[in-house]
């Protein structure tokens, strides 16, 4: 009698192989997503920055008298907020995550200083680099 199919032991194995690469394979993903939704905040704050540029070119100041000189987008994963500094000479644009990109924060201001003050709670805390710059992956 020839027996055809799968033995109980070689679909413990088969199923030990698909666990362990599943354990390794679903946190890379997830950072993977992680990171192609932080370039919402980057980009935004970005561009909402040489809108504030351009503002300050026209008006020499970067407040419209009540707020920021530029609209703030609406973003789908991130919130942008602006506070003026040095009465209308200065300001901070903060861009923190909600949801998903919750724990996120990223900041720009008038002299382009870009830093990732905190980043969500999976990913640990900000190496020091991250003072200087957006980081939007481990690094």
């Amino acid at each position: 009698m020839n027996a055809r199919g799968f033995s109980h032991i070689e679909l413990v194995i088969v199923m030990a192989i698909v666990g362990i690469l599943s354990a390794v394979a679903i946190p890379s993903y997830r950072d993977y997503i992680a990171r192609s939704q932080l370039i919402e905040a980057t980009n935004a704050l970005a561009d909402t920055r040489v809108r504030m540029e351009q503002f300050y070119g026209d008006n020499r100041t970067y407040t419209n008298g009540g707020g920021c000189g530029a609209a703030m987008p609406a973003l789908e994963r991130f919130t942008l907020t602006c506070a003026i500094a040095n009465a209308g000479q200065g300001y901070t644009l903060t861009a923190t995550g909600s949801g998903p990109m919750a724990g996120f924060v990223y900041t720009v201001n008038q002299a382009n200083v870009r830093q990732t003050v905190s980043w969500g709670a999976n990913w640990g805390s900000v190496p020091s680099i991250g003072a200087t710059r957006w980081l939007i992956k481990k690094e």
